[in-house]
């Protein structure tokens, strides 16, 4: 392990978000066990991880792979400095997160109507109802909220998201007492000028909360996308071990930017993340093993330069 394996000391910080446990793994064959799930989850924690998308509380009929949300919680470690984040959808969802004992909630609100509708049963305002009548009941919790805007780019069943019709979305969320906003690019469809232009227009509307991106490489624009938001400004952004992930109720959405790769291109870029290049590479790995399939992620199979 180099001196920089997390990072240069000193340096601008990115804050990475791991959303292996839940994005990578819902769209997956191979459905992994609870203590695997809890073993994924503690070890990202032990190589730098300080927020990471752990669990899902969506019912498990619809999403398989994410039973078992409770159990996980239980079992996870819980280390001072760590948020557990668990997605949430509805009233219900939140009552499960709250109760078991989630650090974090986010939401996700899809920008379009045609992948809300199939996504999560509903219409965009239906959704934001929703999410107002989630923030209500936190109140009082302590749980901070987050929100995901979903397809901020582009929709697998509406086409092209005008970046009018995100910034709609954007202003109702800051109604609520959301923390953070992230712009999601659910099918991989954005590329860097897109993304820089979407955060400026989101970045004036947004009242001042903290804006977060989530990349997909189905193009292989993810980590072009990444770069142009850091570049933009943006200090946070998610990322999957191994590149695994992709939507069930998305089609052809395939991995997350990888975990790994990420981490190489920012520390490489000067930048500090605070996250194990090389434990992120040998959990990408580990993954793999687990789902029986090799990892879109490159760091793995290269190795991190200088060796």
């Amino acid at each position: 392990m180099s001196a920089n394996d997390h990072g240069p000391q000193g340096a601008d910080h990115v804050e990475i978000v791991e959303v292996g446990p839940r994005d990578g793994l819902q769209n997956e064959s191979t459905v992994l066990s609870v203590d695997d799930r809890i073993r994924l989850i503690d070890r990202a924690v032990a190589a730098g991880v300080r927020r990471i998308e752990a669990v899902s509380f969506v019912n498990p009929k619809r999403v398989p792979q994410m039973a078992g949300a409770e159990e996980i919680m239980s079992g996870v470690r819980r280390e001072p400095g760590v948020s557990h984040i668990g997605l949430v959808l509805n009233r219900r969802g939140l009552e499960r997160a709250v109760a078991a004992g989630v650090s974090e909630v986010n939401v996700a609100v899809p920008a379009t109507d045609g992948f809300c509708t199939r996504n999560q049963g509903c219409t965009v305002d239906e959704m934001l109802d929703a999410l107002a009548d989630i923030d209500t009941e936190l109140q009082g919790t302590g749980i901070p909220l987050s929100v995901t805007v979903s397809t901020a780019f582009g929709c697998p069943f509406d086409g092209e998201v005008p970046a009018g019709q995100v910034v709609e979305v954007v202003n109702r969320i800051t109604d609520t007492s959301a923390v953070e906003i992230a712009l999601a690019d659910t099918i991989g469809v954005g590329v860097p000028r897109e993304a820089s232009e979407l955060l400026r227009a989101v970045g004036a509307v947004a009242d001042g909360r903290a804006l977060r991106c989530h990349f997909h490489n189905t193009r292989n624009t993810g980590y072009a996308n990444a770069m142009a938001a850091v570049d933009a400004g943006v200090r946070v952004l998610d990322s999957s071990l191994g590149g695994f992930g992709g939507c069930p109720f998305a089609p052809a959405a395939t991995g997350n930017i990888a975990t790994e790769d990420l981490l190489y291109m920012l520390h490489r870029s000067g930048l500090h993340t605070g996250v194990s290049l090389s434990g992120a590479a040998e959990l990408g790995a580990w993954m793999g093993e687990r789902l029986d399939k090799q990892p879109p992620a490159y760091l793995g199979r290269a190795g991190g330069f200088p060796a």
